[in-house]
């Protein structure tokens, strides 16, 4: 990061999503309620997967760390936007804006990879049930799940470093509730291409990749489901994916939205309310679609209540 920029530019102002005090006070209410059920949805259900003897298989490992990336992803951003709220001026140090940018595009390579690693999960599971716990070892699945935070990480903080090393001198309000790397580029004083290059290179890259990934899963899953011969069969395939897809579809929606339309048809107050879902709505749904919809999340739920329940008579 340049040394000049801490001398320019000590802290950013964030608009935030509204300036009108009876609204305000009207967030602060939904987005606590949102953040509390987001905590609670993804830290039950992790406990759930834990002590399920039933649900130790790669298929809820991996559903385990989605629900570990999207508290994680929520908590890095909505804790600040409650305080922002109940707050005059909705000030972010330097160095804390930074790293929020960091934690932010952390958790959405985490979330993005995860996400492919599940179809091809799925993949595995359907379309070779007899050879699925030979092809998706636990140790395999360790490496995958490893192998993404590092790779997520390292964009996280690449990134992040390409943005504070820009000059910000005209002005430090940013035109969102949280750090992000589309407004600071706004904000920037200095030459951009090769910020904008990189986003557009490494998000493109990997979306491009982690898609290619979903779509080739769910083609040679299709074709596995249509050959199965009794109804019950095919309803039974498809329930275990319903979930999943219903996940992919929001978040690779909302993600292309905001970061890979033309800069000629960006907008960065249409980006604020996209980025609500993104950022606060999806990490609560995620827990939400994947236990309703799931038998087996429900029948592991039931067991430990009543377990918990003749334990105590």
């Amino acid at each position: 990061m340049a040394k000049g920029n801490y001398s320019a530019v000590t802290e950013f102002i964030l608009l935030g999503l509204t300036d009108n005090p009876e609204l305000q006070v009207i967030l602060f209410s939904v987005f606590l309620g949102i953040y509390l059920v987001t905590a609670v949805g993804n830290l039950g259900l992790i406990v759930i997967i834990q002590i399920s003897p039933q649900l130790q298989t790669p298929m809820y490992f991996f559903l385990c760390h989605l629900a570990f990336v999207d508290f994680y992803g929520t908590s890095s951003i909505t804790p600040n936007t409650l305080v922002n709220f109940v707050r005059e001026i909705k000030s972010m140090s330097f160095y804390a804006c930074a790293t929020q940018v960091c934690c932010f595009i952390t958790f959405s390579v985490w979330e993005l990879l995860l996400l492919s690693i599940m179809a091809y999960d799925r993949y595995v599971a359907i379309c070779n049930p007899l050879l699925y716990v030979v092809l998706m070892p636990r140790k395999l699945c360790i490496q995958m799940a490893t192998s993404t935070y590092i790779y997520g990480f390292t964009v996280g903080v690449v990134q992040a470093v390409a943005t504070f090393h820009m000059s910000f001198c005209d002005s430090n309000v940013i035109n969102q509730f949280y750090c992000d790397d589309v407004p600071l580029i706004a904000l920037a004083c200095s030459d951009t291409r090769v910020k904008e290059l990189m986003l557009l290179i490494i998000a493109g890259f990997n979306v491009f990749c982690s898609l290619i990934i979903v779509l080739i899963s769910y083609v040679f899953i299709l074709f596995a489901i249509l050959r199965i011969h009794s109804a019950e069969g095919r309803q039974k395939a498809f329930s275990t994916c319903a979930s999943h897809l219903f996940s992919i579809t929001m978040y690779y929606g909302t993600l292309m939205f905001m970061y890979l339309q033309p800069k000629s048809s960006h907008s960065l107050d249409k980006d604020k309310f996209a980025s609500v879902f993104y950022v606060v709505v999806i990490p609560m749904l995620n827990p939400l679609i994947y236990s309703l919809r799931n038998q087996e999340v429900k029948n592991a739920l039931k067991r430990i209540i009543e377990k918990m329940y003749f334990n105590d008579q």
